[in-house]
């Protein structure tokens, strides 16, 4: 069974040294979703939502998300992402938008958390800019899809998971 890395021996909270590891090319793959009302999602769609554009400004703040990634969880590395990159998915059936965030890097440690924070700020911002149109989207079903690089090989998430 895995150990919690980011324990001591006496249970306090440490940040994990990785000065050992091998720098390799390291890429994670995250998703999640937010649920609107049809007039909501209709807008969106259109373009028609008074704040602009809002899966373009998701975009950018999924990116900027995912680079800050280190000053909102206290025990990530600050990493050198080479890349980030935030596309979306429109679901007419389920009035749902999709988001999914890939980041790449060259290093130490993985980047899995930047790509889970990448989607949930996507999907934040899409949240605060359609909430005056409608405050009871929901946003769910967040997961690393695929990640790949470093000791612990790699990972693709089953369709059950």
């Amino acid at each position: 069974m895995a150990e919690f890395t980011h324990f001591n021996k006496q249970g306090e909270a440490v940040m994990v040294d990785v000065s050992e590891k091998a720098q390799t090319l390291r890429e994670a793959i995250a998703e999640g979703c937010i649920t609107m009302s049809k007039e909501c999602y209709d807008s969106v769609q259109e373009g028609k939502m008074g704040k602009g554009d809002v899966l373009g400004v998701a975009r950018i703040a999924g990116i900027m998300g995912a680079k800050k990634t280190s000053d909102l969880i206290p025990l990530c590395h600050r990493l050198n992402l080479t890349k980030v990159e935030i596309s979306f998915c429109m679901d007419d059936a389920a009035c749902a938008v999709w988001a999914t965030c890939r980041v790449c890097t060259v290093g130490q440690t993985g980047v899995e958390m930047e790509a889970l924070t990448g989607v949930q700020i996507a999907l934040l911002t899409i949240y605060d800019m359609c909430k005056a149109l409608d405050r009871a989207m929901e946003i769910g079903t967040i997961h690393l899809c695929k990640k790949s690089g470093g000791k612990s090989g790699s990972y693709i998430r089953k369709q059950s998971e």
